[in-house]
Parts: C-alpha cells; sequence; structure tokens
C-alpha cells in the first residue's frame, strides 16, 4: 500500500469533525441496560473501552416507550435516560472519542408484554412478522400489530424530534437515524410490510415519505451535518422484502442527497442469509455512484476487505461489530497488526460483565 493510498487507519472528515481513524463502531444492541431502560455504569465502562474508534455509533435506543422491542435496551425519551447517557458521552469524550446515538422505533418487532398498558404495537399495516419476540419472560410468537392512522403519523415524526432534542442534552456528537433492518421506518419503505392505501403507503415516493419528513424533523434540530441515516437494502432481517427494492433504495439514496447529511450508513448484503440475487447487487459499490457525501459500510468485514473497499472508494468509513465487541482497542490492534481476541457469541446479549467489559487490550495482555 502507498503512502498517499488510504486505509482504515487513514483520517477522515465527517461533518464538522475531524476523525482519526475510518474505523466506525457499529449499533451493537447488547441488553444491559438498567431498570428503566437508563445506561448505567456498565454502559460507560464498555464505550470508553472503545473510544479509540474514529466514530462510535450506540447501540439501538428507542425513541418512546412504544419503540420498545427487546428486554433492557436503552432509552432516549425519560430524563433518566438523558442523564445516563451523558454520562457515557462525557466519558467517550474525556478519552477523545466521538459519539452518535442511534435513535430507533421497531414497530412491529414488540410484543404487548413489552408495551405500555400490554398494548399492541404500531406499524404501517395490520401484518404479523413471522418469528418470536424477546420479553421479560422469554420468547413469545409476534402479533398481529395495530396499523397507525394517518392522523398519528405526525406524532411519530415529533417523537424523532424529541428524541433528537434529547440527544443534544445528553451531550452526543450527532445522531443516526435507524431506517434498516426491519423496524418502523423499514417497514413504511418495503411493501410486504406497509400495504397501506394512503399517503404514506403505494408508491415508493409515498413508502419513503415517513422516512424522509422523520430526516427533516431531525436535522432541523442538530443540522444535517451532524445526522446519519442507516439502510439495509439488501437486508432480509425481521422478514424484509420488496417487490422492486433495486428501485425502492435507489429513490430513497437520491432523495436523501438534498439533505446534506453527516454520512448514509448501509449494510452490505452478504450480512444475511438467503438473499436474492437482486438484493445481493444492492451493495455499497451500487449507491457510491448515487449518494454524493459520505458512505459508512457494514457487515462482515475484516481489516484486509475493509482497507480494499476504503482504497476502491467504495466507502469512507467501515463498521466494525463483532469484532469491536471482542477488542476494545481494535483501531491499536489493526496499527500494530496483531492478532485479534476471538468472540464469544453466547454473551452478545444480556447477562452482566462477561462477555461485555471483559475483553482484553494489548495493554492488560502485555501487563500480564
Amino acid at each position: 500500500m502507498t503512502a498517499t493510498e488510504k486505509n482504515v487507519l487513514s483520517p477522515v472528515q465527517v461533518g464538522p469533525y475531524s476523525l482519526p481513524n475510518r474505523l466506525v463502531m457499529a449499533p451493537l444492541t447488547r441488553n444491559r441496560a438498567e431498570a428503566g431502560n437508563v445506561p448505567g455504569k456498565m454502559n460507560v465502562t464498555y464505550y470508553t473501552q472503545r473510544a479509540g474508534a474514529g466514530l462510535i455509533i450506540t447501540e439501538a435506543s428507542q425513541i418512546a416507550p412504544e419503540g420498545l422491542g427487546y428486554p433492557q435496551t436503552p432509552g432516549i425519551y425519560s430524563s433518566e435516560q438523558v442523564e445516563g447517557w451523558r454520562l457515557v458521552t462525557e466519558a467517550v469524550h474525556s478519552h477523545g472519542g466521538r459519539i452518535f446515538i442511534q435513535l430507533w422505533h421497531v414497530g412491529r418487532i414488540s410484543h404487548p408484554d413489552l408495551q405500555p398498558e400490554g398494548a399492541l404495537p404500531v406499524a404501517p399495516s395490520a401484518i404479523a412478522p413471522e418469528g418470536e419476540a424477546s420479553t421479560y419472560s422469554g420468547p413469545k410468537p409476534y402479533v398481529t400489530p395495530r396499523a397507525l392512522e394517518i392522523d398519528e403519523i405526525p406524532g411519530i415524526v415529533e417523537l424523532y424530534r424529541s428524541a433528537a432534542q434529547n440527544a443534544i442534552a445528553a451531550g452526543f456528537d450527532g445522531v443516526e437515524i435507524h431506517s434498516a433492518n426491519g423496524y418502523l421506518l423499514d417497514q413504511f419503505l418495503q411493501d410486504n410490510a406497509n400495504h397501506r392505501q394512503d399517503a404514506y403507503g403505494g408508491s415508493i415516493e409515498n413508502r419513503s415519505r415517513l422516512l424522509l419528513e422523520v430526516v427533516e424533523a431531525v436535522t432541523s434540530v442538530w443540522g444535517a451535518d451532524r445526522v446519519g441515516v442507516r439502510l439495509s437494502p439488501g437486508g432480509t432481517f425481521n422478514g424484509m422484502n420488496d417487490s422492486n427494492p433495486k428501485a425502492l433504495f435507489t429513490y430513497v439514496v437520491n432523495a436523501l442527497n438534498r439533505f446534506g447529511l453527516a454520512y448514509l450508513h448501509l449494510v452490505e448484503p452478504r450480512a444475511y442469509e438467503g438473499v436474492a440475487e437482486e438484493k445481493a447487487k444492492l451493495n455499497t459499490a451500487y449507491f457510491r455512484s448515487i449518494f454524493q457525501g459520505t458512505i459508512v459500510s457494514a457487515g462482515g468485514y475484516n481489516r484486509e476487505l475493509a482497507d480494499a473497499a476504503i482504497a476502491r472508494g467504495d466507502a469512507d468509513l467501515i463498521a466494525f461489530g463483532r469484532w469491536y465487541i471482542s477488542n476494545p482497542d481494535l483501531a491499536e490492534r489493526f496499527a500494530l497488526n496483531v492478532p485479534l481476541n476471538p468472540y464469544d457469541r453466547s454473551t452478545f446479549y444480556g447477562g452482566d460483565e462477561k462477555g461485555y467489559i471483559d475483553y482484553p487490550t494489548l495493554q492488560l495482555q502485555t501487563a500480564s
């Protein structure tokens, strides 16, 4: 690699921020928030350990109680949650890091056991996903959600706006709008989950309307250069599919160009099993020719693949998930070209310190 070639350790500008490297800590649900879905001391330690990433994107954080889909995931709607997150951001900043929060509403990927007063989850249409919800009393089959009335949709947009304001109060450097992986905004986008016949259903333009209204609201709070959007055009998670995914996501990405976002965060199709050939083509390289700003790419990357994607110009930054779970000092390990800690899948979701904040850094390994 020549001195002029870019790689994951090259500095990069994202919005107003000069980042020391192109490593992004991917948003990773870990189910370790405290009572009230409040970030606690363990979460502070976890994110601080990983402050060497060019950018941290937090685990998905629900914008309202109705947005909850999994036990012990943090929110960003209560004063207690804001204060919990403030402890995280202050610690990350004290170690030189930058951190965005991912704003989340799960839509139908929930269960009455997780909803206020046992209500039905909401969705664009009353279509139940396949599979089981994660509840505090174990897995339970998904229920048929309640279709949002059209006069409720402005309230959803306002929940995102309020969460964006709370993120400022919590000291974040920016926010990422989660419109991927089969959650509410993705459910509106894709026509196997959206059978609406009003202004938010039917045509691609109508199905994209809610996402674009949310982006408008969030950027009005933050300024577009501190807002990212995550999409999964090749995704199948949570039963998502569309009759014409290429046309849909080409339209969406083109529409996002007008905002001047901090970045577009794309999940590679290879991150999913059973991806159809048409969806497999909806990769970062395809969208590079459409999106006019910074692109973050995620999904199945190792160091070699990441460096190659950046050198080709397909992506500007690379998000690592599993390797950031097991290697808090991933940037340092890449810089020194030393082996990575293996990850333990059995400790990904829920539990205590084990598999969360006890992975060794190089300094600890050298000291021992």
